[in-house]
Parts: structure tokens; C-alpha cells; sequence
């Protein structure tokens, strides 16, 4: 079924009877028209009803199997966020299960941060502390991102850049780590189509290019291979592997690589009966191919972290290109594809495999591990920046003497290790052996290695320093905890001295802002029950003295800004400069009930008659206009600071306005020549000119041009857009 199609109810009704009780698809229905009437007038970007979109987030629980309580999680999940509807209601007409899942994918609404940012990673905690109590709220999630991203056509480009970025940076690492491959490379292949999409066009055209040579080659390795298993009685399902776009990019990115130099292009996969006939299927291939060094992984024998096991061999192929080859069992390619889904212990009539209970268990476990990191941490962005540490970046694998597979972070030092193994025994490390050498406690671990873990009874505990050292959260987490319990008097003060310095530091007096009521404030935002714990946490460094003091003072700085504000626009009002400035010879823009302010055109988007425009008030500059769309004006600050403006009728071919322009297209010898002479030929000043290629001959040029208006600058834009070899010609935005 393509991935855009629409499906409808009763597409997902049928498809969810294949599995789920008579009683489960009613209770899911009437989530669906409980959803329906709640977003009932409602419509997306696209023009379509919302309610589609909850549906199809609901399909794609439906395409992971899940139980009945997910899938309605997945119909109601937007309704408490987009509208009156309560999570009390939700509870009452369904369940607790469900309003829990429904309150872990609802953003915060209610509450104001200093920054788009700091809310961003507010609502990831939220999500991930939810995620942590029941693993379900982050399957709703990807499937509600799976489904954005698919319609991520409708949206503004810097709405685009900012979610496909995003998507890259938690959700695709996080189906991964779930092991939800179907959902990652789906989620990864859609982000770069808007985060580099002339990487991403030049790739599907390059394997294009080749697909029927490709095709061919694989049909007659199937063919060879399927006569030799038959020739020992081994059953086997074979297909070419698809090689997805985000994973061949990666790999001419890092590794410097041209197309025509990634081996795995050509790809098998074969699926056997037993774990028996995955090893007897790998000789025999071996024996057929002379196997590539280097390229043999064996993940049945030591499984990945996320549960996926499988051989993976390269070989010289019949024609002497690389071949990799997949082996693998019917169980191990479902949990390959579906991850921790395939193992959801809530399925209906579905038992957990043999022999995986125990993997399910300790993967919900290193989930639980982040309820741990919440409490110590207190700044949003440094809890998801610890997460991205932990739970997305590359495993390395090591052993303990006594052979146990450990993973930890690329980049982890013994003392991750050895906090990995126990609390006590990362607080009584005094050195490590690896490999049976000592090595010094920053020793960045290999895959491999063999740990053996020095400690001593009459420790002193950990040092400071192991917090720089330490790369993981959880380490980290329990070294601070260390010094937390043992140094409480001296961390209080530590911490009060350094909060009261970065007071002064910002031109205001400790004593105007270390009241009672505003220290129980900020200890309300961080969760502390006192002053004294706040303190503590600074001391010990649980929390920065900076972050604390700046929400201390918040109040304080916001009013002092509004005076200075004040006593500037009042100053330049009275100025003959300010009056002419707003002439409408000058800029063409007319302020809305307003004759005397300074207006000036903002060059972060450099607006020109025809562009639909807005004011901002800024502080002490007077009016600042923007075109609609600037992301600049896309904060709350912004929105409480607007005012209408207006172009004058009179004045759109007055006068020449600057604009900024972006032509990407493939370089080749005499494109910066050919972009020129079409700006000349339509008339028009060049200010500023600026061009760099890259190592994919993907070649970017930048221009500052004088135009008149929005006409004006169309008729540009499609005369580049001519120049063979163009792919794209966009106005920038700083």
C-alpha cells in the first residue's frame, strides 16, 4: 500500500479484526468517533479534515500490531492539545491507561518559557519521562511523526528544515534504539529530502540510474543460490536488500566515499527456519565467494542492543563487485522490522518468544534508567542533551573478565563502565585493566576490550574531575550523587556563593532578588523543596549557577528592559531624525495609526513591496518590518510585539529594495557565468556575489540584487530557473 494514500476507517477496522477481539474493535471505534466529533471543524495545513491525520496515525499502530489501548491513544492523541477536551474526560470515557498514554504525547500548553527552544526540550522530557512508565506513549509518537512527515509538504520551509532536523536528531535515533526499522529509515529518508534535497535528488536519480543493471545481477545470485540450498534440503525466502537514502548518504558523507564506492548497493537477504541453517547458509556462500575481510558481523551470536539479530557477510560477487548478504530466521526479521512492537507483551493472543522475555525486560530497563536522569537533572536541555549521549550515539561493546557483553556510548572511559556494573563499584574504582594492562580511568573503551574494574574499600569515593571524564548520564548521575550526600554543608555554601556572583555579575544586588517568595518560586520550577537543595544542587553541579540566577532575576531584568524601552522610544519620538525616518520616501511602509516612530526593513528577510508583511515593536528601534513568513517572528515575544503595517499604494516602483537569493544546482564549468548574465540581461544590479561547491560537485550560489517588487523579482527567478542545471533558486533567510 504507497505510503501516501489515505486510508479509512474502515480500511483500519478490517485490517485490526485480523487480530483484536469483537470487544477491543468497539472500544477503538468509539475512540475513533470520539475523536472525530472532538476535532469536528477542524482542518490541517493541507486543507483536509484533521481528522484524517489521527487516523492514519492509528494505521500505522494498527500496521505494528498494538494492542487496543494504543491505537486509541493514536485517535485521541492530538484532542487534549487541539481541543477543550480534558485528560479527566478522557479518563472517564475510556480509561486510565489511555489517558496516561494521550497525557505523555500532549505538549505543555499552558506554560510560558524564555525560549522556543527551552519549551522544545520541556515537552521531549515530558514525553520521555512518559515514555520511561510505559513504552507505548513513544509508538504513538512515532507514529504521529511518521505521519507529519509524510505531509511535511504543506508546511512553510523553515517549519520543514526545523521538523525534518528534529526528526533526525530524536525520533529516527529513538525508532532505532527501539529497533523499529520500518518506522527509522522511513522517518530518516523523508528528513533529508528537506534538509539537503539536492544530496537527496542526485542519490535517487544515481540509483536510478543503475536499477535495472542491479536487479538483474540479484535475480541471478537468487537463482544460483536457491538451486544450492535446495541441494541440502534448506528452505529459504531470498530478495534484494533496498538500500535506503539516508544510509547511502551517510556513508559518502563520513566516510568521504563516492556513489560508486558503497559496497553494500548490491544486497541479499535470506531467511531461513533455524538459527542452524542461518550458520549452514553462511559456509555455503563462503565457499561460493571469497568473503571480503573486515566484513563479517555475527549479531546472532552477540545481539544489538535494540534486540536485532542477523549474519551480515560481504563477498566478491560472480561479477566481481561487492555482494553483502543478510542471513536470518522468520522471528529474527520480524523483530529486525518491528523491534520492541514485535515483542509487546500487552498483544493480543500474543506471547513474548521464547528465550527473548529476558531482552524485552532489560530493554523496558534502560528506559526506567531516564526516571533516574530526570531527578538529578533540572535543566530540560541538558536532560535531552544527555539522552542523545546515551540512547542515540554509536554502542561500543566490551566484556567484563567473566565474558558479559556490556554496551556503552562510543567514547565511554572505564568509570562508565564500571558505574554501568554498580553504584558501589563505580565509587570504590581506583584503576582498570584492560585487556590485563592498566590503563588510566579516561582510556577511551574499544569494541572488544576486556574490563577488569581496580577498586578499594578505603576509597575516599569519587573526584571532580570524573565529571569531565564520565560520559554517560548515568555515571554522571551517581557521581553526583556522591557528592550530593556526602559534602551537603559545603555544597550549599559553594552553591550560594556562586549564584550570588552571577547575580552581581548581571548589575543587580543579591539582596533585591534572594527573597522567600521569589526563592520558593524558582524552587517550584526546578522541582526543589527548599532553597538549601537548590544550593546543594548548584555545589555539587546538578545544576548550573548561571541557569539559577537568570530565573532569579527574570522579573527583575524584564522590568528594567520595558523602562529603557520606554524612556528610548519616548526620546526618539521627539527627534527630528525619527521623523524622517518614517517618510515614506524612505522605506514605502506605512505604520497603522502611527506617524512619528522610526521604521526600518528588517534585513533577516528583506522584505519588498508585494510581500505580505508585518511590524514589530523592538526595543528602543523603533518598528522593525518583516515579511510574514520570517521564522524571526514565529516566537510569542514577537506575536505580543506586533503592529499592522502596510506598503503606500504610491511607492511599489519608487524605489530598489535589496533581496537575498540561494541558486543550488550542479556545478559545471561556466554555471557562475551563465547566473550573471541572466541577472544582467533582465536589468538588474548585482550587489553581492557568492559561490563554494562540494566534494558531490553540488555547487551553491549566493546574490544580493536590487529589485523593484514581487514582479519584479519573479521574473528573475524564472529566468534562472532555466539555466540547465539549476535545481533551485529560493529567497534566504538569516
Amino acid at each position: 500500500m504507497a505510503k501516501d494514500e489515505i486510508i479509512t476507517i474502515e480500511q483500519l477496522m478490517s485490517r485490526a479484526s485480523e487480530y483484536l477481539s469483537e470487544d477491543d474493535l468497539t472500544f477503538i471505534k468509539h475512540a475513533y468517533d470520539f475523536a472525530e466529533e472532538s476535532h469536528e471543524g477542524q482542518f490541517r495545513k493541507s486543507g483536509e479534515p484533521y481528522i484524517i491525520h489521527p487516523v492514519q496515525v492509528a494505521w500505522i499502530l494498527v500496521d505494528l500490531q498494538m494492542d487496543a489501548e494504543t491505537i486509541a491513544g493514536g485517535f485521541l492523541h492530538d484532542v487534549v492539545e487541539d481541543t477543550d477536551t480534558s485528560i479527566e474526560e478522557i479518563k472517564e470515557k475510556f480509561n486510565i491507561e489511555v489517558a496516561l498514554l494521550v497525557d505523555g504525547v500532549t505538549k505543555l500548553g499552558k506554560i510560558k518559557y524564555e525560549s522556543k527552544e527551552e519549551l522544545q526540550a520541556e515537552n521531549h522530557r515530558k514525553m520521555f519521562v512518559a515514555m520511561a512508565k510505559d513504552i507505548r506513549v513513544i509508538l504513538i509518537k512515532l507514529a504521529d511523526r511518521l505521519h507529519n512527515m509524510r505531509t511535511l509538504k504543506h508546511l512553510p520551509p523553515h517549519k520543514q528544515r526545523q521538523k525534518a532536523n528534529e526528526t533526525i536528531e530524536i525520533f529516527a535515533p529513538l525508532a532505532h534504539r527501539l529497533g523499529i526499522s520500518t518506522i527509522k529509515w522511513e522517518l530518516e529518508d523523508t528528513a533529508l529530502r528537506y534538509l539537503n534535497p539536492q544530496q537527496y535528488y542526485r542519490i535517487v536519480q544515481l540509483m536510478k540510474q543503475k536499477r535495472e543493471q542491479r536487479e538483474t545481477y540479484i535475480e541471478e545470485v537468487i537463482k544460483q543460490l536457491t538451486a544450492q540450498l535446495t541441494e541440502v534440503n534448506i528452505e529459504a525466502e531470498m530478495s534484494g536488500r533496498p538500500k535506503h537514502l539516508y544510509s547511502i548518504y551517510q556513508k559518502m558523507i563520513k566516510q568521504n566515499k563516492q556513489f560508486n564506492e558503497i559496497y553494500d548497493l548490491l544486497a541479499v537477504r535470506i531467511i531461513v527456519n533455524s538459527i542452524k541453517d542461518c550458520y549452514a547458509v553462511l559456509g555455503i556462500i563462503h565457499t561460493n565467494w571469497k568473503p571480503m575481510p573486515g566484513r563479517f558481523k555475527d549479531y546472532i551470536a552477540m545481539p544489538k542492543q535494540n534486540l536485532y539479530q542477523s549474519l551480515h557477510t560481504t563477498v566478491i560477487g560472480p561479477k566481481g563487485d561487492p555482494l553483502e548478504v543478510q542471513i536470518r530466521t522468520k522471528e529474527m526479521h520480524e523483530i529486525a522490522e518491528y523491534g520492541i512492537a514485535a515483542h509487546w507483551a500487552y498483544k493480543e493472543g500474543k506471547q513474548v518468544k521464547s528465550g527473548s522475555r529476558k531482552s524485552f525486560e532489560e530493554k523496558l530497563s534502560l528506559f526506567k534508567e531516564i526516571l533516574d536522569w530526570q531527578n538529578e537533572t533540572h535543566d530540560a536541555e541538558e536532560f535531552i542533551e544527555s539522552l542523545k549521549i546515551d540512547l542515540f550515539s554509536d554502542m561500543v561493546y566490551v566484556f567484563t573478565p567473566k565474558g558479559d557483553v556490556i554496551e556503552l556510548p562510543s567514547g565511554s572511559v572505564p568509570i562508565d563502565f564500571a558505574y554501568k556494573i554498580h553504584t558501589e563499584i563505580g565509587n570504590k574504582t581506583i584503576g582498570a585493566k584492560i585487556n590485563g594492562k592498566m590503563e588510566p580511568l579516561d582510556y577511551k573503551l574499544k569494541n572488544g576490550d576486556i574490563i577488569e574494574v581496580m577498586t578499594s574499600k578505603h576509597s575516599y569515593g569519587p573526584s571532580q574531575d570524573w565529571l569531565k571524564i564520565a560520559k554517560t548520564s548515568q555515571a554522571k548521575s551517581r557521581i553526583k550523587q556522591f557528592f550530593k550526600k556526602q559534602r551537603r554543608e559545603e555544597n550549599i555554601s559553594k552553591g550560594k556563593e556562586a549564584v550570588e556572583r552571577e547575580i552581581r555579575a548581571m548589575n543587580i544586588q543579591p539582596k533585591e532578588v534572594l527573597t522567600q517568595e521569589n526563592l520558593k518560586r524558582v524552587c517550584d520550577k526546578f522541582t526543589f523543596t527548599n532553597e538549601e537543595d537548590l544550593y546543594a544542587a548548584v555545589g555539587y553541579q546538578g545544576i548550573t549557577a548561571a541557569l539559577v540566577a537568570t530565573r532569579l532575576t527574570d522579573k527583575i531584568r524584564k522590568e528594567r528592559e520595558e523602562e529603557e524601552n520606554l524612556n528610548k522610544i519616548l526620546s526618539e519620538e521627539n527627534t527630528e531624525k525619527a521623523k524622517k525616518k518614517t517618510n515614506k520616501k524612505d522605506t514605502g511602509v506605512r505604520v497603522e495609526g502611527v506617524d512619528n516612530l522610526l521604521v526600518r526593513l528588517a534585513k533577516c528577510c528583506s522584505p519588498v513591496p508585494g510581500d505580505e508583511i508585518n511590524g514589530y515593536i523592538t526595543k528602543g528601534r523603533g518598528v522593525s518590518v518583516h515579511r510574514a513568513d520570517c521564522p524571526n517572528l514565529d516566537t510569542d515575544e514577537a506575536k505580543e510585539r506586533y503592529i499592522e503595517v502596510e506598503w503606500e499604494d504610491d511607492f511599489t516602483d519608487s524605489k530598489h529594495y535589496y533581496v537575498d537569493l540561494q541558486i543550488s544546482g550542479y556545478d559545471r564549468q561556466g554555471l557562475l557565468n551563465e547566473v550573471l548574465q541572466a541577472v544582467n540581461e533582465m536589468k538588474t544590479n548585482i550587489t553581492h556575489v557568492n559561490g563554494k561547491t562540494d566534494k558531490n560537485k553540488m555547487a551553491v550560489v549566493q546574490l544580493t540584487i536590487l529589485i523593484r517588487n514581487t514582479n519584479h523579482l519573479r521574473k528573475i527567478v524564472g529566468r534562472l530557473k532555466k539555466i540547465p542545471d539549476i535545481f533551485s533558486v529560493s529567497r534566504t533567510i538569516q
